[in-house]
């Protein structure tokens, strides 16, 4: 925790501009279970599309229920292979900090007191979770298609992830996470420099959570 106070302080001395997200774009129909159709397709496709994250640093703004956070997200691979993301101010104030296990689990390590919520925080790993790309079971993958996309769908506890190429698998076109009914969140990952995506978007659609990350190039 200390190593991670005086990368804030670092960060915090840094003069940078935070840009408006934008997070627009995405589509907001739920997935038409009952027009898509089974396809056979190499799941291992979307391992180009998993960020290969070692450090980055992003430009951040959070909109959550009427409250507006920004500042700079920092996503590091640890020695252990478990990834963490830490959120704070210019001035080092922490948000959140949170661990992603490589066998799937979670941590908390701190989260301040507005965001201490079960649901937030159960949000907030869903969401990276999603964009991590660490929930990828092949095994488990259904393929279908709708109207030239196919759509990598990986069950979880609750609902589903999906992960939509176009039909020649080389754009990630975007992520969802959807109960049986209705889609619940959109993502995306653009412009991709060396392995790490320079933009990314995560859209709730039942109820006011958004996220927009800008990458600091270093």
């Amino acid at each position: 925790m200390h190593q991670f106070r005086i990368t804030y302080l670092i960060l915090s001395s840094w003069v940078l501009p935070i840009a408006p997200m934008v997070i627009g774009g995405m589509l907001s129909c739920s997935p038409a279970h009952q027009q898509m159709q089974s396809a056979q397709a190499e799941v291992n496709v979307l391992q180009k599309f998993k960020p290969a994250f070692t450090v980055a640093l992003y430009n951040t703004t959070v909109d959550v229920m009427g409250n507006h956070l920004s500042g700079l997200l920092l996503i590091k691979k640890m020695p252990d292979s478990s990834t963490r993301v830490v959120f704070s101010n210019e001035m080092g104030l922490g948000f959140f900090d949170f661990e992603f296990a490589a066998d799937g689990s979670f941590k908390v390590y701190s989260i301040m007191k507005k965001l201490n919520k079960k649901s937030v925080i159960k949000t907030l790993q869903h969401d990276f979770e999603l964009v991590l790309m660490n929930r990828l079971d092949n095994s488990k993958a259904i393929v279908k298609t709708n109207q030239g996309l196919t759509y990598f769908i990986f069950p979880q506890t609750k609902g589903f992830n999906y992960y939509i190429t176009n039909q020649s698998g080389d754009e990630l076109v975007r992520m969802e996470r959807a109960s049986n009914k209705k889609t619940m969140v959109e993502a995306v990952m653009k412009n991709y420099i060396d392995g790490i995506p320079d933009t990314i978007g995560i859209s709730h659609k039942t109820f006011e959570f958004n996220i927009g990350l800008k990458r600091i190039e270093r």
